[in-house]
């Protein structure tokens, strides 16, 4: 029986990833986690601070251990080996449950190689049509995430939000225009994919 098998991007493993620390309002460093973190290592922001790390893709707020290697005297077990599960591991394919409607269902299975080869295709096709808005919603859902993080009680932040969710790129750009410079640059590179339509 024919299988149908797409390339996926494989996600940036945390040595990769791209982050962005802030002492306060001010940008501290930025950098691939694994040297971000050594950095932050060998010279600590003192206890006064309050450090925020970001990742600089996603505006994910993330808690790192940041205590020199090899502090505390916990060593983590070895992790169990993962069990067998269903599915094709080797093409990275997952098993899951999905909830539809028998006529779903009856549809799905009289597609060419069955419902998984049909719910696949189905998916990567919505995925091109789609690929310009979820890249807008994905780039709104980022800078707001760092906003409510870093700039809640900053003036104009309620309007500044509805300008994002709104695709206001000019209106977003001049109420932000009175923060902290470094939290406003970060934010416009974030929200930078929110605009693309316009």
């Amino acid at each position: 029986m024919p299988t149908e098998t797409t390339q996926e991007a494989i996600p940036a493993d945390a040595s990769t990833r791209r982050l962005i620390a802030f002492a306060g309002s001010s940008r501290l460093d930025e950098g691939p986690e694994d040297e971000l973190i050594a950095r932050l290592r060998a010279n600590p922001p003192g206890p006064e601070t309050l450090l925020r790390i970001f990742d600089d893709a996603t505006g994910e707020r993330l808690e790192l251990d940041l205590r020199p290697e090899g502090a505390g005297t916990a060593v983590p077990a070895p992790a169990a080996p993962a069990p067998r599960t269903v599915g094709r591991p080797r093409l990275g394919v997952v098993a899951r449950e999905v909830t539809l409607l028998p006529r779903h269902w009856d549809w799905l299975n009289r597609q060419p190689g069955g419902a998984s080869v049909a719910l696949r295709r189905l998916v990567d096709e919505a995925r091109q049509v789609h690929r310009e808005r979820d890249a807008q919603r994905a780039a709104r859902e980022a800078a707001y995430r760092v906003m409510t993080e870093m700039a809640g009680d900053l003036p104009g932040f309620e309007e500044a939000t509805r300008s994002l969710f709104a695709g206001e790129g000019a209106r977003f750009d001049t109420l932000i225009d009175s923060w902290p410079e470094d939290i406003r640059t970060f934010l416009r590179r974030l929200a930078s994919g929110a605009w693309t339509a316009q």
